[in-house]
């Protein structure tokens, strides 16, 4: 059973790339078709032609390899200026140029009597900011409404106010001997949470009588009461106790008065002595149902925090080939491949990771993935360079600069920006686009990002 929810959660989050890429390239077709542009084809997938089938003027297809889709607008590169477009041939003799000869001639192939108006390179700038934004738009539109849907039918963990108590520790462990697998042995004392009965979860109401409010008023109030006896009144399963405990002295990091760790200049805790009640508290949070009006907030969080992932790309890389390559352990913010998406989907549907135990957070967690996904093509096709959307957009805009000092200069029309000069660049790009995805695919394979 575990293997086919394993399978299950794999095949939901690929169904959910295939429609996410398809969606995309919806973006990019309606504006074109509106705006008078041919498209000739509509394609989910790269590679050999699996299924297609015509309506109208445009080939609508699934291909072998579902790692991309496109749509095939004619006349995405201008023709060189004086060349007439219908009779575009290649010329140059450098191989670059040869090549940015071979996709000038390729857009304008499908050129046919009367198309001359129905070019990508004769939109309006702002036609083709839109036709070239419309892929990535789609995306942000269809991860808004995921997380619409996944906030008014299922909730958001929402912090519950005041201190709760996360762990008690159940005893004092010689400072020599405190390693992270150390457990208790019979002669070790008791701490004095769990000597006062103190168990994980309990509202802390107050301490000594003040009034318990947030963490940081819990170590503010233990920490000088070393050796005294002290009252702690928490809320348990809808009761109200009053416990006893006696703070020992520990060494324990130093706090600043917001309760934050001091550093020495090395980046190492300050340590000192202080009182010890052997408990640690922290924000406790609940599943609530929120209205659509968060959406807009969660979204902004997602596409901030994935633009700087994709700003430190590079250095994420790094990362991963060391994980790869020398075993380290994957960064938790690493980035990964459809292979680590989809192992991810699997091991959330299988129970295989400890956070998500019913169906409902497991189903909640799936639609939370694709959500980040579209999320992340958003981003990513942002970046302005070819052949990404973000590098056509890029263009559009530079022919706006030109166009419009020519105008101010009294200058003639300059004429649509030739993309295609660009080709070299976007061909280097591909190329390390396609290193990035080769070794993100066998790190998620031999080292993949544990969640649990």
């Amino acid at each position: 059973m575990t293997i086919l929810w394993y399978v299950l959660g794999v095949l939901f989050v690929a169904t959910g790339v295939a429609a996410s890429i398809a969606w995309h390239e919806i973006g990019h077709m309606l504006p074109a078709k509106k705006f008078g542009v041919r498209v000739t084809q509509y394609m989910v997938g790269f590679g050999p032609t699996v299924w297609s089938r015509r309506r109208g003027e445009t080939e609508y297809g699934v291909k072998a390899i579902p790692l991309g889709g496109y749509i095939r607008m004619i006349g995405m590169f201008p023709p060189r200026k004086g060349e007439d477009p219908t009779k575009v041939r290649v010329s140059s003799t450098g191989r670059m140029s040869q090549l940015v000869d071979e996709a000038r001639a390729a857009s304008l192939e499908e050129l046919r009597p009367g198309d001359e108006h129905r070019v990508f390179y004769n939109l309006k700038t702002w036609q083709k900011i839109i036709v070239m934004m419309g892929g990535p738009v789609m995306n942000l539109v269809l991860a808004f409404a995921l997380l619409a849907g996944l906030v008014m039918t299922y909730g958001t963990a929402v912090e519950k106010p005041g201190a709760y108590v996360g762990m008690v520790s159940q005893c004092v462990v010689p400072a020599g001997e405190a390693t992270a697998d150390r457990v208790c042995q019979p002669g070790d004392p008791l701490t004095p949470a769990a000597e006062a009965g103190i168990r994980p979860g309990d509202l802390i109401v107050s301490i000594a009588g003040q009034e318990i409010r947030s963490n940081r008023d819990v170590s503010g109030i233990v920490r000088p009461r070393s050796g005294q006896p002290t009252d702690i009144t928490v809320r348990r399963d809808g009761q109200t106790l009053t416990l006893t405990a006696t703070p020992i002295t520990n060494e324990l990091p130093a706090l600043n008065e917001r309760g934050e760790v001091v550093l020495d200049a090395n980046d190492n805790p300050v340590m000192v002595q202080t009182g010890f009640l052997g408990i640690s508290s922290g924000p406790v949070t609940e599943i609530e149902r929120q209205s659509p009006l968060v959406v807009p907030g969660i979204v902004w969080d997602m596409v901030s925090g994935t633009a700087a992932i994709v700003a430190k790309l590079p250095q994420k890389m790094v990362g991963v080939y060391d994980a790869a390559f020398s075993g380290e352990q994957r960064d938790l913010e690493s980035p990964v491949s459809v292979v680590g998406v989809g192992r991810i989907a699997g091991e959330v549907a299988a129970g295989q990771i400890a956070f998500f135990d019913t169906p409902q957070q497991k189903f909640a967690t799936l639609i939370l993935l694709l959500a980040g996904l579209n999320v992340a093509l958003f981003v990513f096709n942002l970046i302005p360079l070819l052949p990404l959307d973000g590098g056509h957009v890029a263009g559009a805009l530079w022919e706006a600069v030109k166009r419009g000092y020519a105008r101010a200069r009294g200058l003639p029309d300059p004429g649509p920006v030739d993309v295609a000069k660009a080709l070299p660049l976007a061909y280097a790009v591909s190329l390390v686009l396609l290193g990035m995805a080769v070794l993100l695919i066998y790190a998620d394979i031999v080292n993949p990002v544990k969640l649990g």
